[in-house]
């Protein structure tokens, strides 16, 4: 007879936490917290933001600037001041000082100090092929909280910001020129105006102009220009209206976005000027987000004539969020011709 296998109760065994499974506990309990009111998660919070980890720093500061506790703010800044110690080891990709210097703008912190170091700080970090600067975010959220500022003089506080137009990340230089954007002052927009006049030829070899990525921050730059200055600037951002220029779709829409009849009649001006088949479509788009009635009758007159720019009225005006009244007199328009109607068709929104 085959024996019988005898199996013996064993002692209940529970594997030790790893590090992995630790972690993932705290996020779980720092999402539950979301559930809970403001007042029961400031010291959840305050523990959590002075845990070694950066990611579970950053997530308490989020939740820390969501449910608004400003109390923690002393907390904040004494994070804020470990994360810089070693900072590539304490701090990989910023992530702890990037939601600590959000927290503190949105807390509207005072002391300038705080954001003008982390407007200088770079952070290199291992990366493929070299090493890559992590702290661009940084800079660009501490450049933007400098400018609520009150103690900071408007002539140091331009200084500050002018510096980062030559930083190296592209995101900072876009971000830079909306904080002096939101100075507000004649002199903010002599620096914007500067900024565009040294970045509009591609050909000067200035080390500002980067034809890859500095539209955006050109574009930045005409848009603060005409919210500063109003409508009296539309004449002077209309001379980056080139089509040579990889910038000039930016200005178009700048001046589009003062939604004036003065910023129609610049744009009308300029396409009965240009040749370039591309960018006059970029202009009839400019004209159709200017939101004017006379610019939606000049672009329709085009449709109604059937000219060569008609398919691309068609779709400028399709683009710019039409009523339902006027998607139905463009479809009048089009009907009977092929051409048009195929247009229509492929730029009609898609909720109609």
């Amino acid at each position: 007879m085959q024996a019988r296998a005898v199996t013996t109760p064993s002692r209940r065994y529970t594997a030790p936490m790893t590090g992995k499974r630790r972690f993932e506990e705290q996020l779980a309990a720092l999402d539950a917290l979301r559930q809970l009111p403001p007042e029961a998660c400031v010291e959840p919070l305050r523990k959590a933001l002075a845990h070694r980890n950066n990611f579970i720093a950053a997530k308490a500061t989020d939740l820390i600037r969501g449910f608004n506790l400003s109390q923690l703010t002393p907390e904040l800044l004494l994070a804020f001041d470990r994360f810089f110690e070693d900072p590539v080891k304490t701090d990989p990709q910023c992530w702890a000082k990037n939601a600590i210097s959000r927290a503190l703008a949105a807390f509207e912190h005072q002391d300038a100090a705080v954001f003008l170091r982390g407007m200088k700080h770079i952070q290199p970090e291992p990366s493929y092929g070299g090493a890559s600067d992590s702290a661009g975010t940084l800079r660009a959220t501490c450049a933007l909280a400098l400018v609520q500022c009150r103690s900071v003089p408007e002539a140091d506080l331009l200084a500050h910001l002018v510096d980062l137009f030559a930083d190296n990340d592209r995101g900072v230089r876009l971000e830079v020129a909306r904080a002096i954007e939101q100075v507000g002052s004649s002199s903010s927009a002599l620096l914007l105006r500067l900024r565009a006049v040294l970045g509009s030829n591609p050909n000067s070899g200035n080390p500002l102009q980067d034809s890859n990525e500095e539209p955006e921050v050109l574009g930045a730059c005409y848009s603060g220009i005409l919210r500063i200055e109003g409508v009296s600037a539309i004449s002077w951002i209309s001379r980056f209206l080139d089509s040579a220029s990889e910038s000039a779709p930016d200005a178009a829409l700048a001046i589009a976005e003062t939604h004036s009849p003065e910023g129609f009649n610049a744009l009308r001006e300029r396409f009965a000027e240009e040749h370039d088949p591309e960018f006059r479509s970029v202009l009839l788009t400019a004209i159709a987000f200017t939101r004017q009635d006379a610019a939606l009758e000049f672009l329709l007159d085009l449709v109604r004539s059937e000219s060569l720019q008609a398919e691309a009225a068609v779709e400028a005006v399709l683009r710019a969020a039409p009523s339902a009244d006027v998607i139905k007199r463009i479809e009048g328009l089009v009907a009977g011709n092929p051409r048009l109607a195929r247009a229509f068709a492929t730029h009609r929104p898609k909720s109609t």
